[in-house]
């Protein structure tokens, strides 16, 4: 049956494909927590008799705690990056010589040229080990420095957002890439993981307010590479994690999974995530974050538009409302249609109430109701109205991609800093 399947933003554990079949249980330690004693939140750079353990253990275990990544890097022993730049000295003259330079990393807006301040190691797909070296790498006081810089150019205005977003997306790749080939898991990877993840759900909302023939492509692989970091990061938190400890973001970042189920296309089945539920460790599943997250979900599944949206409004954490924000149009449509078809038909509905009900601007209200179908009047007192039991009531056209932003002071107060 279909609702058995495998729903896609459920993490996995770092496990081989001999045992790929095993389901993520965040309430156990993780066997890389067992195997690797820098695995401490307390833990700094893991010193080279370290490094050589992580790699011993890589080779007889069946684990490896960069699999849930997308780039697959074995055989690679004791590999300790000595890179002291962004980008490898030799990377960056190679690419000034193809003129492979993005507009951020040219020296004077020169294709041809660029500097070790601006020049971002590029996420490669296929890497060599025989040809690897240690030269090649970035240890983690330069992967943290780097992502410092590229989390700077999120707000950059001086070019278009998707051209921003293709840049940083492409650079934390290979971030995660050098981290991965070194086996590097201490808090200090948690905390830039919690970062990239922000960047993934930040770039997702922004993207939403592009236009362009290639912004579906790239929140497709922006959304593929969040629930990657996602899963990762989860698996960072056990391997880190001491007895009765938790980290601070670490309830939000698990509500974060849960409202990615609102996504109707991609949700699993309410008995999937059920299941998921019981193997939350207990004080996750009690906190702010997580009660929230599955109120919004119970709401969102009945049907409860007004609770919903006025919950969204008031309670949700920036990041958590970037995630729900997609499925609010969604709540307003199923609005729309219930006060079409529930309406007394003499007595037109009040755009001015469906306003208040639904947080949004009263024309825009307008708007959505002429995306719908359904037309708007106005009574005579000169206040627009929405005439009920229409039967023209429609699919909005184009979709649910239209942006229409919930009105809310709060929001507009937000400000998030990677």
């Amino acid at each position: 049956m279909a609702g058995r399947s495998q729903p896609p933003y459920r993490p996995r554990p770092y496990f081989s494909s001999s045992s790929s079949s095993r389901s993520f249980h965040p309430s156990q330690p993780s066997r890389n927590s067992q195997s690797h004693p820098t695995k401490n939140v307390n833990s700094s750079t893991p010193n080279s008799t370290q490094i050589q353990n992580n790699a011993s253990d890589k080779k007889t275990s069946s684990s490896s705690w960069g699999k849930s990544i997308d780039e697959d890097i074995d055989d690679i022993q004791n590999l300790v990056g000595t890179c002291p730049f962004m980008c490898p000295v030799e990377e960056r003259e190679k690419r000034e010589r193809l003129r492979d330079l993005a507009v951020f990393e040219r020296l004077h807006g020169n294709p041809r040229q660029s500097s070790p301040s601006l020049a971002v190691k590029k996420f490669c797909r296929t890497i060599s080990v025989k040809t690897l070296q240690d030269s090649d790498v970035r240890p983690l006081s330069v992967l943290e420095d780097t992502l410092n810089y590229l989390c700077n150019l999120l707000d950059s205005t001086e070019h278009p957002f998707e051209v921003v977003h293709d840049f940083i997306f492409d650079r934390m790749r290979s971030i995660r890439q050098d981290l991965s080939m070194q086996n590097i898991s201490c808090s200090r990877v948690v905390s830039m993981y919690e970062r990239m993840v922000k960047f993934h759900i930040i770039s997702q909302h922004k993207l939403r307010r592009c236009s362009g023939s290639n912004i579906s492509s790239l929140s497709y692989l922006n959304m593929e590479q969040l629930t990657k970091a996602l899963a990762t990061l989860f698996n960072l938190y056990e391997a880190n994690r001491t007895t009765a400890s938790i980290f601070k973001n670490e309830a939000e970042f698990f509500s974060f999974y849960v409202l990615l189920h609102l996504d109707s296309k991609t949700q699993g089945t309410g008995e999937t995530l059920s299941l998921w539920f019981r193997c939350v460790p207990s004080h996750i599943m009690k906190s702010t974050e997580m009660n929230f997250a599955r109120k919004i979900l119970r709401y969102f599944k009945l049907g409860f538009y007004k609770k919903f949206i006025h919950t969204t409004e008031s309670e949700a954490s920036y990041l958590q409302y970037c995630i729900i924000e997609p499925s609010i149009n969604e709540v307003r449509a199923l609005a729309i249609s219930c006060v079409n078809y529930g309406g007394y038909k003499p007595q037109p509905f009040p755009l001015a109430t469906l306003s208040k009900l639904l947080m949004m601007k009263e024309w825009d209200v307008a708007s959505f109701c002429n995306d719908s179908g359904l037309q708007t009047s106005v009574d005579e007192e000169g206040n627009s109205c929405l005439p009920t039991k229409q039967t023209t009531l429609i699919h909005p056209k184009g979709g649910l991609h239209k942006y229409y932003p919930l009105e809310s002071e709060r929001f507009e107060r937000f400000s998030v800093e990677l």
